[in-house]
């Protein structure tokens, strides 16, 4: 008789299964993937720079501290790393698999509208001037506007300030990172084990110093940095609520998917009936929202795999008549 445990669903077992639910999802993300393409290839609008404006756009034009391929490294292949390390010790799919999907949306929808907005606006960065006249001689047509005689790459980067794609992926990527952990911790049962935030913190932490390097750098205005962080901020909060609940919800520690099975468990509406269904004790007093949470001997990572402690579904049937 095969036996299936609620929490121990597998890459091997139902990774296809899972990604055949959202194959929508996934077509949807390459459609992205090939508008940001189309994105980077287009030409920002040019705006007007007189010579009274240069004041503003002389600073020097400086290497990134950050540099864009570092932004990969930690706002998309950490919180990966960190959601593989959750799947390690938890053995649950839908987590994993709703983390990354969740995850790389939020990195690429932000990727797409900041990128059209970069295009549409236009914004000179603070090192304009620069990028423009790399000798140092400005010349101006009749109208007063710039008639820049740099790199033609250089300047077409340099009308791209606003908003900052670096702050606003960072923001994107750890951001989903901290909702994550804080949800895997339970940094808000109300049980005021207030060193939690300082684990929820870090990320933002991380991707606002990278926001500060871009004004340091002199490659954005303090607006560009700002409007970035908020935007993937937000983008970021709309996607992790796609698949997880708050995290200052009693079940904010899983997936939706997750309790989904959970529920279909417990009103026994699995379809085979010649299979021994096991439940996770611990998952079921989760489930009933018994928030005995002492019995994790105070460890932060909630991710038990005892498999072990189980409770049958004729036991779980019995009860309910029972009562």
């Amino acid at each position: 008789m095969r036996e299936v445990q609620l929490g121990s669903h597998t890459l091997r077992s139902d990774g296809v299964t899972v990604a055949r639910i959202h194959m929508h999802d996934w077509f949807i993300f390459l459609l992205l993937v090939l508008i940001e393409f189309i994105l980077n290839l287009s030409h920002p609008f040019y705006r007007y720079v007189g010579k009274d404006m240069m004041t503003d756009l002389k600073f020097p034009f400086k290497d990134n501290t950050v540099p864009f391929w570092a932004v990969h490294i930690y706002a998309v292949l950490l919180p990966i790393v960190v959601f593989l390390f959750v799947y390690w010790r938890r053995k649950d799919v839908y987590d994993l698999h709703h983390a990354i999907l969740g995850l790389l949306y939020s990195i690429l929808v932000t990727a797409v509208i900041t990128d059209a907005i970069k295009i549409a606006v236009g914004r000179p960065r603070p090192n304009f001037f620069w990028r423009c006249f790399p000798d140092g001689k400005d010349v101006y047509d009749k109208l007063g506007n710039v008639v820049c005689h740099g790199d033609e790459h250089v300047i077409k980067e340099g009308h791209k300030s606003f908003p900052s794609g670096h702050t606003s992926l960072s923001f994107a990527g750890l951001g989903f990172l901290s909702l994550y952990l804080s949800g895997k911790i339970k940094a808000f049962d109300q049980r005021g084990h207030i060193a939690k935030l300082c684990i929820v913190f870090l990320p933002l932490l991380f991707a606002a110093l990278v926001g500060i390097s871009r004004v340091d750098d002199y490659w954005h205005h303090w607006q560009d940095v700002f409007a970035g962080g908020l935007l993937g901020l937000v983008i970021s909060t709309f996607c992790y609520l796609q698949f997880f609940p708050p995290p200052y919800n009693s079940q904010g520690w899983g997936p939706y998917a997750y309790f989904r099975e959970l529920e279909m468990l417990a009103t026994n509406t699995r379809p085979p009936t010649n299979c021994t269904f096991v439940v996770n004790q611990e998952d079921v007093e989760r489930q009933t929202g018994n928030e005995e949470d002492d019995r994790s001997n105070g460890r932060f990572l909630l991710l038990s795999t005892d498999s072990n402690s189980c409770l049958s579904m004729q036991e779980i049937e019995s009860e309910t008549e029972g009562k």
